[in-house]
């Protein structure tokens, strides 16, 4: 699962623990401050991939890119398929503007 930093607390990490998900949600700096404080007693920090975290974020500003188109974003379509045009006529438009 990838996350951003505000899905970093104790207990949502614990929860996926249990679940079996590996986690890829960057430690914020007070929370590394606060385990550090704590010596021995904090725990060996969570495991973070930063490529992993990469390329969340690539496709977190793709999908926000994407929104800016209010048919998008406000889900005016009745159809799936009228949606997924708009969607396919959106990626053409941001692709030829690059």
């Amino acid at each position: 699962m990838l996350a951003d930093r505000a899905y970093s607390s104790r207990a949502i990490r614990c929860h996926l623990r249990r679940r079996g998900i590996r986690a890829v949600i960057p430690q914020p700096s007070d929370q590394i401050g606060h385990r550090l404080r704590r010596g021995s007693r904090g725990g060996r920090p969570p495991g973070f991939d930063r490529e992993a975290y990469k390329q969340r974020n690539t496709v977190e500003r793709c999908i926000n890119r994407l929104k800016q188109w209010r048919g998008l974003a406000t889900r005016a379509d009745k159809l799936a398929i009228a949606y997924q045009a708009a969607l396919h006529l959106a990626s053409i438009l941001i692709w030829t503007r690059r």
